[in-house]
């Protein structure tokens, strides 16, 4: 078992989820980069680190990985958690296979990707739609934006899947069937007996 656990993938995959189920059941403290990212946008906007830029939505999400993975780098080498028994969960959508390799440790720090590859974008939509709740920020934006974002999210995750394989790292797909890949990325993680 690592001392840190990275959940990474596709917005709406079940990364926060899992998060909060690793913190609340065995003690780990959830980190959700989506907050870091944001309070970062505002407070720093000469890092060039802005989720919603006009910029190709691939080129971007390279450039918010290059910078997030050293982020979380600093943050599981601080030291931080060396005395308890736990570390981190930490939920990431901007964080690319090649720079995770490149920066992060692998020897305190695991992760795991969630996508949602195996769907078309309309059946991607489809599920979105039954799963909405008022938590959910989908649930306040209209159709047409979300059957966009369902397309790009399926590009993204097809595009992540092929990266997990060539650098080796775990990719599962959450379209269906998520309670059992979760125990499935638990059991892996070495957190279930």
């Amino acid at each position: 078992m690592k001392k840190h656990i990275i959940i990474a993938g596709v917005p709406r995959s079940g990364k926060s989820r899992l998060c909060q189920r690793i913190s609340k059941d065995f003690g780990y403290q959830h980190i959700s980069m989506d907050s870091i990212i944001a309070g970062i946008e505002k407070t720093f906007p000469e890092t060039g680190i802005n989720s919603d830029a006009d910029a190709d939505l691939w080129e971007n999400i390279q450039y918010i990985s290059s910078k997030m993975a050293l982020f979380i780098s600093a943050m599981t080498d601080s030291g931080e958690y060396n005395e308890c028994d736990y570390g981190m969960a930490i939920d990431i959508f901007q964080l690319l296979p090649q720079h995770y390799i490149q920066y992060i440790d692998a020897s305190v720090c695991d992760v795991y990707y969630l996508g949602t590859s195996e769907v078309a974008p309309e059946e991607r939509y489809r599920i979105l739609r039954k799963y909405d709740t008022p938590k959910d920020y989908t649930y306040y934006k209209s159709a047409e934006e979300n059957q966009r974002d369902c397309a790009d999210i399926v590009m993204v995750s097809k595009r992540l899947k092929q990266l997990c394989g060539t650098y080796d790292l775990p990719y599962f797909d959450t379209s269906y069937n998520r309670e059992r890949i979760f125990e499935t990325i638990l059991s892996d993680a070495g957190l279930l007996g």
